[in-house]
């Protein structure tokens, strides 16, 4: 395929995006990222790999696996600058797990101060809630920030001072 004089050479791209050259050519090894060669052997990416690049960036911030991204990124087209219906049918397949990400999310900011149900017992609350290290039936971990409750309070797991 013919550049197009609107693509970006590697250098463009890296500017824009805040990235090194080396990660640009980490993303395409890892065919993240696929780049047309000039007559010269020199890299042209098209200008809607700017977008591609902020999602993989946005993504592995978030604690997403380049494995994880990759199939994602699989799903859109790769001649062509993908349209909004792509990035539509992309984001319904990591919606449901930003969802349960920020339910988590949520659950450590509320109740990290009170009993999560981990065994410590360092809480004076912990000794209400968990005494004798009950949550560890439900196996291992922060049992009531994983979703067990508390049996102890009718399921509730109100933070006690």
């Amino acid at each position: 395929m013919k550049p197009h004089p609107l693509d970006l050479s590697i250098g463009q791209l890296a500017e824009r995006t805040g990235l090194a050259t080396s990660a640009i050519r980490f993303y395409e090894s890892k065919g993240l990222l696929t780049s047309i060669r000039t007559a010269g052997g020199q890299r042209r990416f098209q200008r809607s790999d700017l977008r591609r690049v902020s999602f993989i960036l946005i993504t592995q911030a978030l604690g997403y696996p380049l494995s994880a991204i990759a199939e994602q990124l699989d799903h859109l087209p790769e001649s062509g600058a993908p349209n909004r219906r792509d990035w539509e049918r992309l984001a319904r397949g990591f919606r449901a797990d930003l969802d349960e990400r920020i339910r988590g999310l949520e659950l450590l900011r509320d109740r990290l101060t009170s009993c999560i149900g981990c065994g410590c017992l360092s809480l004076k609350a912990c000794r209400i809630y968990n005494p004798g290290d009950a949550a560890a039936s439900g196996g291992t971990g922060p049992r009531y920030l994983l979703g067990d409750t508390c049996p102890d309070t009718g399921g509730r797991r109100d933070r006690v001072e």
